[in-house]
């Protein structure tokens, strides 16, 4: 007999509490437990009694799934959002200071006007690259791991800061291959290709890098 869905949730709403445990710095509880029910919705759907699994094992995936989503959907609309406010006003503060100076503001201009450090004024006005490199898949082997899910939480600018400076400490080897594939936007095959080595080695010498750093943002 199958259940209606308020069956299924009240059935299942102490697991999809218990899941939301894991994104303890995340401030929207009742989001997450919402996106954990679409999750024990889906597995349902999915679920075949024939499976040699109890269905919360088979549900925990579809939960935590939908909640990660939700993260990382709502940390991206958070950086675009502080990189959009910051650039509105680098944009107003050019307009003022080009009347003032009877020029364009250099960077330094800006900085001075708007009591910011030159390092955020210029990473500011060139993250839009940044920023679509670290959204894109990690790999091409179809599971859609980014570089941010990998390195970790970036909620402002100062770590993208952070980041720029972990690449600058790579070697240069390393540095070419990054760029070629987030900021080139190159696949691992084209990757290999400009390297002169092979795909597979691409893929692993990739996971090295983001290891590596990794290991110096939790640092």
């Amino acid at each position: 007999m199958e259940k209606t869905i308020e069956e299924l949730i009240h059935e299942n709403k102490n697991l999809i509490y218990s899941i939301t445990r894991y994104f303890e710095k995340y401030p929207n509880k009742e989001d997450l437990f919402q996106v954990g029910c679409i999750g024990i919705i889906k597995a349902y759907k999915n679920y075949d009694s024939k499976m040699n699994v109890k269905f919360t094992t088979y549900a925990y995936t579809y939960i935590l799934g939908e909640m990660m989503k939700l993260v990382r959907e709502d940390k991206s609309v958070k950086i675009s959002r502080n990189i959009q406010m910051l650039n509105l006003k680098i944009e107003k503060a050019k307009i003022l200071l080009t009347q003032k100076l009877m020029r364009t503001p250099t960077s330094l201009d800006l900085s001075q006007f708007l009591e910011i450090p030159v390092d955020i004024i210029e990473e500011s006005m060139n993250c839009s690259k940044t920023i679509y490199s670290i959204d894109e898949p990690l790999n091409d082997e179809g599971k859609e791991v980014t570089l941010q899910d990998t390195i970790g939480e970036m909620d402002n600018i100062d770590d993208y800061l952070i980041l720029k400076e972990a690449i600058s400490q790579l070697t240069p080897y390393e540095q070419s291959l990054i760029n070629k594939r987030y900021m080139c936007d190159l696949t691992q095959q084209q990757t290999a290709k400009e390297l002169g080595t092979t795909q597979v080695q691409v893929y692993r010498e990739e996971q090295k890098i983001l290891t590596k750093l990794r290991s110096k943002l939790v640092a």
